[in-house]
């Protein structure tokens, strides 16, 4: 293959239809990284000899060490394939397949077209198997299926090559089963959404539609079938592999049959009628080798037999002869077997040929990018027709894929990741991507090792005698920066050039606000920045190299984004472009340890290491209790193991203590007993519940004596908190819309002497709609399911549900049943809250703060709080508070009558002067009244859940045990 030049890879990459995104997705220790170092040592960056041993994707010590891969690294790679002259850019994104890391997984999906999903032969389809198809399918976009280490079918399991052809069959099965689960699922939901917009009322009509819809879906490029091309059967160890086509081009002279016929049938129950010279189904049923045993499989069979079996030199000889290969001399001298098999069956198969020929011909390019991801990415879970027709018509600029488009440049950040600076290339001409090095370039690179070793051994020497300057060096180098941030970002449409300027779009970014004030003439916009980009690098594994634009379709490297991004967001120099969809959150962190500093000295420097381990960590949590711990959520154990070594090593740079790790609990509440502690039946009589709901009645006062709180707890059913605990996301985005409504009255009210009504844009969307009243009937059926004695109470109280939490969408609620006007969760008008009166609005905002504390951290063991109902049953002011309200509302009904009372000294003026006089007293003393209704609130809500039977919750671990027949039903594992 040739190698091409720097202006000719600069002009590849301008070409959106030759490029081809893609990502390994595989569970762990399915081959990913040995696939990967294949595909590599195509392009001449590590020998072939050295792919899966070196593991080059991998540049993480502690990844060599354990032999797994804990981050997604990218590197872009040059292919051409046989029977074409185009040439193609494959950005190739190798993603880690352990549990812990499936955040890095969903940060490589969101910026490919396609997937290569990895399956180990022997195991099967395993749990992250099935995860990672349904984050790729979340995603929409497109997979093959290889199915690796058929080796091990061979020299392990001993399998002849009917077994291993049935034992194929039944992985391909496996995985086709997994497909068909997601596609039911999506067809059923449609299904059921189209019926909901109908409002068919099975009451009025006789006859009801039952059909699902799955009989006219369409299917037939869902499955991985082998006749299509999607499938590859690959040895990555040994370095070969291949599909039907290939085999099929082969035959197709030998047998006289048509390569269609044959690219069809080497893959099922078919044989050959050698009377009739055609290919026949039922193969099994006539006792016949189906084409792929007879014609492939037994083939590979002769070859492991004859090189590892037999070791026979003259057999193996024939065979390399008959299949035309010629050998190196150091091959076939060698005397390791494993290697002279590597050399005949990468030559015969080449594995790299294989699988970069099926993704240049089966994925898609950029270009290719479809209507139902694009609305997917910018809808951010709203119905596509109902955002802002400026935002809609950004749905034709991505499908055209223009890279000359000057008006619309867009760009989406799936991570901040650390780079050390020795790794980037800053020189302007850089070694061209997939060309080897030269003889002149190897011996320029060991001279300047030599040096840089000599330059240290120098250092070494005189550091005894010079130990004052040696400690001024240490500051510096300490306080130098040792890693630089850069976002790992795909362009989806424009060009990004260096020092391009660009809206860095927050996730509660709302476009008519924007467009507004825009309009408006306003030059800073809510939750929208401005950022300048410093460079941009493109990813090769280990090394960064410099490139001076980057058009749509390519994944670069971003620097200069640090101060801007925490960790994900949408780069754009349009406002009308929303904020891309979050990330798909498949495991939340769980395990916990508290770290501090082993000098005190030194917690200014853990709490900015904590800080930047936070932003390049997709799925660490830092916080700090108010015990003052500085706490580290991790995924796992592996995962947390990496955070302490990054902390340690590359952001902090100090020596810190970790504890054991903090088992996760949630604290919740729990209905009385039914039973005595003589195990007899407690009978419930109306004094009894009376007395009880009357223990169970907190009532607490604000510290300046003007508001009292009447407050208690009710445990929610155990399905209520589980339905809400599910719906955690929709309710996230039901409550970034509202807020998003109130941030555009605010603009529009501030920016506008009119005050003009709200848009339609600003009320929540249909669908959104829909979701919530879903909720709404489905929280009213999870009650029911309980006793009706015990949830008769909750279902009157579900109407009145005014906020979730913590973090206002967690699985507990809050319940308004006082005279106080707090808006329901329910309604559907984001601006719901605006109508009230400024002093109402003054309440509500902090009892909604205060609920939202006490469930962040519960009164047991600082934990959140899980199933717990919260009703704020009175809320009673101080006489003059309330007439302070009552002349706050008089003004807002009838402003210009009580302005003229004011004025003229009347009653009202003198109520009003007696008010403020006693108001300002108090607050002297006290601070406002809105200040001390959080702590109030707050230590209420307490109280209420003490008073209840009160239980800590712990979290189940499952996992799922995999072993070989022969020892099910022994007693080999002690629990």
């Amino acid at each position: 293959m040739r190698n091409l030049t720097s202006d000719e890879f600069l002009l590849l990459r301008r070409k959106p239809r030759r490029i081809r995104n893609i990502c390994i997705l595989a569970h762990v220790d399915h081959g990913k990284t040995t696939l990967a170092d294949s595909l590599v040592a195509n392009n001449g960056i590590i020998s072939q000899r050295m792919a899966g041993k070196l593991r080059y994707m991998d540049n993480r010590p502690d990844e060599q060490e354990r032999g797994i891969t804990m981050k997604s690294s990218a590197i872009s790679l040059h292919y051409q394939m046989s029977n074409r002259t185009d040439n193609f850019l494959i950005n190739l994104i190798d993603s880690p397949g352990h549990v812990d890391f499936t955040g890095e997984v969903s940060t490589a999906v969101r910026l490919c077209d396609g997937a290569i999903v990895v399956v180990d032969v022997v195991e099967g389809c395993a749990p992250q198997t099935v995860q990672v198809l349904r984050q790729a399918w979340k995603e929409h976009i497109k997979p093959i299926l290889v199915l690796n280490k058929i080796d091990r079918l061979i020299v392990e399991k001993k399998m002849t090559p009917m077994e291993a052809y049935q034992r194929l069959v039944q992985v391909l099965e496996q995985v086709n089963a997994v497909m068909g689960s997601l596609f039911t699922t999506k067809i059923l939901l449609e299904q059921d959404q189209r019926r909901s917009e109908k409002s068919v009322n099975i009451e009025d009509k006789e006859t009801f539609d039952w059909d699902a819809g799955l009989e006219e879906a369409d299917d037939s490029s869902l499955y991985f079938q082998p006749e299509l091309g999607n499938v590859a059967f690959v040895s990555a160890v040994d370095g070969w592999g291949f599909t039907t086509e290939h085999f099929a081009a082969i035959y197709s002279d030998k047998l006289k049959l048509s390569r269609n016929v044959l690219r069809k049938t080497l893959w099922g129950d078919f044989y050959i009628n050698i009377k009739e010279k055609k290919v026949q189904r039922g193969a099994l049923n006539k006792g016949k080798k189906p084409l792929f045993v007879q014609l492939i499989l037994e083939n590979i069979w002769q070859i492991y037999d004859a090189v590892c079996n037999k070791k026979d030199k003259d057999l193996t000889d024939k065979i390399v002869t008959a299949l035309g290969l010629q050998l190196h001399a150091r091959d076939a001298k060698q005397s390791d077997v494993k290697g002279y098999l590597f050399a005949i069956c990468s030559q015969w198969l080449p594995l790299s040929k294989c699988i970069l020929d099926m993704v240049c011909d089966k994925l898609p390019s950029p270009s290719e990018l479809s209507e139902e991801r694009i609305q997917a990415l910018i809808s951010n879970h709203r119905r596509f027709d109902s955002l802002p027709e400026e935002t809609r018509k950004l749905k034709e600029v991505f499908l055209k894929c223009d890279s000359k488009s000057k008006n619309l440049t867009v760009a989406f950040v799936s991570k901040m990741f650390a780079v050390d600076p020795a790794d980037i290339s800053r020189t302007g001409t850089q070694r061209p991507t997939g060309q080897t090095l030269s003889m002149e370039e190897i011996a320029a690179r060991r001279q300047q090792v030599r040096l840089l070793a000599a330059q240290a051994q120098k250092a070494n020497q005189n550091s005894e005698g010079q130990a004052e300057v040696s400690s001024a060096v240490s500051n510096e180098v300490k306080e130098k920066p040792s890693a630089i941030f850069m976002g790992f970002a795909r362009i989806f449409s424009g060009t990004l050039k260096e020092g391009d300027e660009l809206y860095v779009l927050g996730p509660k970014h709302d476009v008519q606000t924007a467009l507004l004030m825009e309009a408006q003439g306003a030059t800073s916009f809510p939750h929208v920045g401005r950022v300048k980009v410093e460079g941009l690098y493109a990813m090769m594994g280990r090394e960064m190299e410099t490139v001076g634009e980057a058009s749509v379709g390519n994944i670069v490297a971003i620097a200069g984004l640090q101060d801007h991004l925490v960790r994900s967001g949408t780069l754009s120099t349009s406002l009308a472009c929303p904020a891309f969809t979050d990330l798909h959150s498949v495991s939340a962190p769980i395990v916990k340890v508290a770290v501090e500093p082993k000098r005190l000295a030194d917690m200014e420097q853990l709490d900015k290491g904590l800080k930047l381990l936070y932003q390049a960590d997709p799925c660490v949590e830092v916080y700090v209790q108010e015990t003052g711990e500085h706490v580290l959520a991790a995924a796992g154990e592996v995962h947390l193991q990496k955070c302490l070594k990054d902390l340690t090593d590359t952001f902090a740079k100090i020596e810190i203590n970790a504890s054991e790790p903090i088992v996760a609990f949630r604290e919740t509440v729990v209905p009385p007993p039914k039973v005595d502690m003589m195990s007899e039946a407690i009978v419930d009589t109306q004094e009894n519940t009376s007395s009880t709901k009357k223990k169970a009645l907190i009532e607490i006062t604000t510290p300046n004596k003007q508001c009292t709180l009447r407050i208690r707890a009710i445990p929610l059913p155990a399905a209520a908190s589980e339905l809400l605990e599910n719906s955690a996301h929709m309710i996230k985005t039901m409550h970034r819309s509202r807020k998003g409504g109130q941030n555009a009255a605010a603009a529009l009210l501030q920016n506008s002497e009119n005050q003009p009504a709200l848009p339609a844009e600003m009320v929540l969307s249909g669908e959104l709609k829909d979701n919530m009243e879903k909720l709404r009937n489905d929280l009213k059926e999870a009650c029911k399911e309980e006793d009706p004695k015990d949830t008769n109470e909750i279902l009157e109280l579900m109407d009145k549900i005014c906020s979730f939490g913590p973090r206002n969408c967690g699985p507990n609620i809050l319940v308004n049943a006082s005279s106080l006007p707090m808006p329901s969760v329910w309604s559907d008008s984001s601006s719901s809250s605006c109508t009230q009166s400024s002093k109402a609005a003054d309440f509500i905002a902090p009892l909604l703060t205060g609920f939202q504390l006490s469930t962040l951290a519960g009164p047991l063991c600082e934990e959140p709080m899980m199933g717990v109902c919260f009703v704020l049953q009175d809320f009673l002011l101080a006489p003059e508070v309330a007439a302070t309200t009552v002349l706050e509302r008089r003004k807002s009904e009838s402003p210009e009558i009580v302005n003229k009372e004011e004025a003229s000294g009347g009653q009202v003026g003198e109520v009003k002067r007696e008010l403020e006089e006693t108001s300002q007293s108090t607050m002297s003393a006290y601070g406002p009244l809105s200040g001390q209704l959080i702590p109030t609130m707050k230590e209420g809500c307490r109280r209420a859940f003490q008073v209840q039977p009160q239980r800590l919750m712990v979290a189940q671990y499952s996992c799922i045990i995999q072993t070989t027949s022969d020892v099910l039903g022994k007693n080999v594992l002690s629990c």
